[in-house]
């Protein structure tokens, strides 16, 4: 295997890691940065002919931990994003039931203003 290969496997390695870190700090701004290089990493080792399969299998184990990291953080965002989703609806209907079982909403009209004292 040629130094310019290795180069890359060794590079795309160290983003793996990196991007793992990330990935664990909720960094996602630094996972979008890595993301373009990983990318470009990647194509340069998909047109390489000559490359050890005991390496890309190394590297695939790390992609596939970090992809298995990204879900699950994405998983977490979408619940974030539903349960504040919920709590604007109950803060501006109220739910009762009447004596059939029927679910009725009454919309609140609450205008929110701040009062600012000096």
């Amino acid at each position: 295997m040629d130094d310019m290969i290795q180069d890359t496997i060794d590079s795309l390695d160290d983003l793996l890691d990196a991007e793992r870190a990330a990935l664990l700090t909720g960094d996602i701004d630094q996972i979008g940065r890595l993301m373009a290089q990983k990318e470009s990493l990647i194509d340069t080792l998909n047109d390489q002919e000559a490359v050890d399969r005991s390496e890309l299998e190394h590297l695939n184990s790390k992609v596939e931990r970090n992809q298995e990291l990204l879900h699950s953080a994405l998983d977490g965002i979408r619940t974030v994003a539903r349960r504040l989703a919920t709590m604007r609806r109950i803060r501006k209907t109220l739910e009762t039931y009447d004596a059939q079982g029927r679910k009725n909403s009454i919309v609140l009209h609450q205008e929110q203003t701040v009062e600012r004292r000096a």
